[in-house]
């Protein structure tokens, strides 16, 4: 029993002292930055996707693993797309049902809502039209010797003092 007890004590010693020797030489270089491969390539946005597109996607590393907001959005895009799917099988199993029944309006009808999906026209927006703003400032001297504008009330309108006298005369004869 005691010489089972030194051997344990001895390989303890040497398995010490190896570990001690190689970290002071430098014989152990410890684990080395992990450096990206290439950049992260997302997943396409332009088009529905297809089963090679899961393989090809990469993320950038960060000191975790990788990049959180990276995998977010790829989840967040395939969730998306699964659910487009799933809807897209719904809408063609109901054309199959509708043909195999004999309502041929029905199936036209899906037909084209399923085309039209597939091939949205791009959604065109008629620019805001542009206001300017012009102030028109009469020269003094031109208007000189005409009479000051004025206001009925403080909500109406500034009218020249010509105006509201040919329309005091017009209430004044009827």
């Amino acid at each position: 029993m005691n010489i089972l007890l030194l051997l344990v004590i001895a390989v303890t010693v040497g398995a010490v002292v190896f570990g001690v020797m190689t970290l002071v030489t430098g014989g152990d270089p410890g684990l080395k930055p992990a450096e990206p491969d290439t950049r992260a390539k997302p997943l396409p946005s332009d088009r529905p996707l297809v089963e090679g597109d899961i393989g090809r996607v990469t993320f950038d590393t960060a000191w975790r693993g990788y990049r959180m907001d990276q995998i977010d959005q790829t989840l967040r895009r395939l969730a998306y797309d699964i659910g487009y799917k799933s809807e897209l099988i719904e809408v063609l199993e109901a054309e199959i049902a509708a043909l195999r029944e004999g309502r041929q309006e029905d199936a036209d009808a899906l037909a084209r809502t399923r085309a039209a999906a597939l091939n949205p026209k791009p959604v065109v927006t008629e620019p805001e039209p542009v206001i300017e703003l012009v102030s028109e400032v009469a020269p003094e001297s031109a208007h000189a010797d005409e009479e000051p504008e004025e206001a009925d009330h403080e909500t109406d309108a500034v009218t020249p003092a010509s105006q509201k006298k040919s329309a005091d005369a017009s209430e004044s004869v009827s």
